[in-house]
């Protein structure tokens, strides 16, 4: 029986491997270990790819969103609006900057991201931004949430964490809010070799701010003017990020085509696919199907050798770390955590693999009890 993993993120380096293999000895021998040109060169050319005017690198995902939050100012006694259907670090960096996360039931469909309507009920006075997060590679409908965060004053940050390259009506994730929020987790569509994150924007002051408190507040050696933390992208991570992204829309291309040859074998399974919306372009970081006998189809994939992964079994205020919003009515949030089931996906993986996977998949769709 042939094991399929969900992502095999070795096979990244292997397809690379002289190029990363010359970035990184570049690296090493420049004796630069810490900023300094080869990070510098990075924002620059992920600024650029994203259409933004500035790029910000830090340590990782979570950082981004933090230092964004507090580069505005966010802090105790304010609320930022975030989605209910999401990772833990959406939550977490407003609870960092010392604000209060106000969740917002998912959408009832397909699509999975934050809705307009949720939105418009969860401003108060209080509220101080809006965090709307481009779920499994899909970008969230930003231009109705700019319009109803500038009737409000408010911010809106853009958690891009698992869209790089993503558009929304011809435009890049990265260039549609006021800032966004990316990590470079490892198998993310865009991954280091180890944690690492930036925040993108087109407000020059803001940059310079987000410069200041990844350094220490820094930005003159034993010089600082504000409380900052260390949350620096170290230069090897850089190289290698450069390299990566010289392929990164490549990768992209062969991830969709891997959905649509899923579409195409998945079209009579008993199973609910992510939605497609013209305007929309997911360069889907995940595949993510949904179907209420989940986890018996995920112990069925298993068995076969197929490896699957939930995103995300518990919502956050069903986590332990939010144990004061555990009576918050969300179903929709709930109703997802029981259902969906990510497949394998990577640029990487073959479509005869996919063909593999979405056999099974109709298989034990069609015997599930109705």
């Amino acid at each position: 029986m042939k094991h399929i993993p969900f992502l095999d993120a070795g096979q990244a380096y292997l397809e690379l491997r002289q190029e990363i293999d010359e970035a990184v000895g570049r690296v090493l021998r420049s004796g630069r270990y810490i900023l300094g040109e080869e990070v510098e060169a990075f924002e620059a050319e992920f600024a650029a790819y994203c259409g933004a005017g500035h790029c910000i690198s830090c340590a990782s995902g979570l950082d981004a969103l933090h230092l964004a939050l507090r580069a505005y100012g966010i802090g105790p006694g304010d609320e930022v609006i975030v989605p209910a259907h999401t990772f833990i670090a959406t939550w977490l960096a407003v609870t960092f900057a010392g604000a209060r996360p106000v969740p917002v039931d998912a959408d009832a469909g397909a699509a999975y991201t934050i809705p307009l309507t949720g939105i418009e009920a969860a401003i108060t006075p209080r509220t101080r931004a809006i965090l709307p997060v481009h779920l499994y590679g899909r970008p969230a409908d930003m231009d109705p949430i700019m319009r109803v965060a500038a009737r409000h004053g408010l911010k809106v940050i853009e958690d891009a964490a698992q869209a790089h390259g993503a558009r929304y009506h011809g435009r890049r994730a990265g260039s549609l809010g006021d800032a966004a929020a990316f990590s470079f987790y490892p198998a993310k569509n865009l991954g280091a070799c180890g944690d690492g994150g930036a925040v993108t924007t087109h407000d020059g002051e803001l940059a310079a701010q987000l410069r200041r408190l990844r350094n220490y507040g820094s930005t003159a050696k034993y010089v600082h003017d504000v409380i900052g933390l260390n949350s620096r992208l170290d230069p090897l991570q850089a190289a290698l990020l450069r390299v990566k992204l010289r392929h990164l829309d490549d990768w992209n291309a062969r991830r969709q085509a891997l959905v649509k040859c899923y579409r195409l074998n998945l079209a009579a399974a008993a199973v609910m696919l992510p939605a497609e919306t013209v305007g929309f372009e997911s360069v889907y970081h995940l595949f993510v199907i949904r179907t209420p006998h989940r986890d018996r189809l995920q112990r069925g994939l298993q068995e076969a050798g197929i490896e699957t992964l939930i995103h995300y079994p518990q919502p956050p205020h069903r986590q332990g770390a939010y144990a004061s919003l555990r009576d918050l009515n969300l179903p929709n949030a709930e109703r997802l955590a029981a259902e969906v089931l990510s497949l394998p996906l990577g640029p990487h993986l073959s479509p005869a693999e996919v063909e593999t996977v979405a056999a099974h998949v109709e298989r034990l769709a069609k015997s599930a009890p109705s």
